[in-house]
């Protein structure tokens, strides 16, 4: 592209400009108001003189205030354009699809970026989760398509369903961690964890099944798993009786103009009651 068609580009764009802005009349004196085909552009009224403005790469304008008084551009996503269809190109930097927003990891589909103005911060679902692009959110593994086979559950393989009564769930122990378990349903693995100061034991009379305990020494191999921690652990044993299992979420938390996906433990997203026993 030569000097010439570049001046030219620029004093076209800036006669559009201003052609524009005199055809928008301002309906209040003072305000903020969408542009009528841009979603992330918009008028800044100021003395019945209109400017029009442009949100940063990544974010569009919000025109819900009714008294358009709050200049306000949020990620795209969070934005109902409407019929305010166009929307500047894209502009790129490592992880991020656009200057600012929640962009899912290119590889493992449990990490996600944070970008804000080009610059990406890493995060990570807590296990058993992934970053679901379409809902903003950490959900299971399992309900995530591009995860693969090996990212659900951690890659457990679950017993054949043909050997499972249709509709219920089976237990299985972590092969590494005392604590961890895997819940299996219509072939699909759901990693969990007992809570703190107990682990898990497969059930004596059924290998598909199991429990939370806090008495370590009944179980082979996990009688030392808190001893770095110097907890004091009441002799007592926890069932789980969970509830239907369903596609539990952990929600965004509202930061920068939007939200980053606050994950949760797994244990924490499944519904569950607890029986003592004696």
């Amino acid at each position: 592209m030569t000097m010439t068609t570049r001046v030219f580009i620029a004093v076209a764009v800036f006669v559009a400009a201003v052609a524009a802005q005199e055809e928008f009349q301002c309906p209040l004196e003072s305000g903020f108001f969408a542009h009528d085909t841009s979603c992330d552009r918009y008028w800044h009224c100021q003395d019945d003189v209109a400017e029009l403005k442009l949100c940063a790469n990544g974010l569009a304008f919000d025109d819900t205030d009714p008294r358009n008084q709050r200049e306000n551009c949020d990620y795209i996503y969070n934005v109902e354009c409407g019929d305010r269809t166009e929307i500047e190109a894209a502009i790129s930097t490592p992880h991020c699809e656009r200057l600012n927003g929640v962009f899912p990891d290119e590889e493992r589909c449990d990490v996600f970026w944070s970008c804000w103005g080009g610059e990406a911060s890493r995060y990570q679902c807590a296990p058993g989760l992934a970053y679901d692009d379409q809902s903003r959110v950490c959900t299971w593994a399992d309900q995530v398509s591009r995860c693969t086979a090996e990212e659900v559950g951690a890659g457990f393989v679950c017993p054949d369903a043909s050997e499972v009564a249709t509709g219920t769930f089976t237990r299985h122990a972590h092969p590494e961690d005392c604590r961890a378990y895997y819940v299996c349903m219509n072939n699909d693995a759901r990693e969990y964890g007992c809570p703190l100061g107990s682990v898990f034991k497969i059930d004596e009379e059924n290998d598909n099944t199991g429990f939370c305990t806090s008495e370590l020494d009944t179980v082979a191999g996990c009688e030392d798993y808190y001893a770095e921690l110097d907890l004091v652990i009441p002799s007592t044993t926890v069932r789980a009786v969970p509830k239907k299992l369903k596609a539990s979420v952990s929600r965004p938390a509202v930061r920068r103009p939007a939200a980053v996906p606050v994950t949760e433990t797994p244990e924490e997203l499944e519904e569950a009651s607890f029986e003592q026993e004696e």
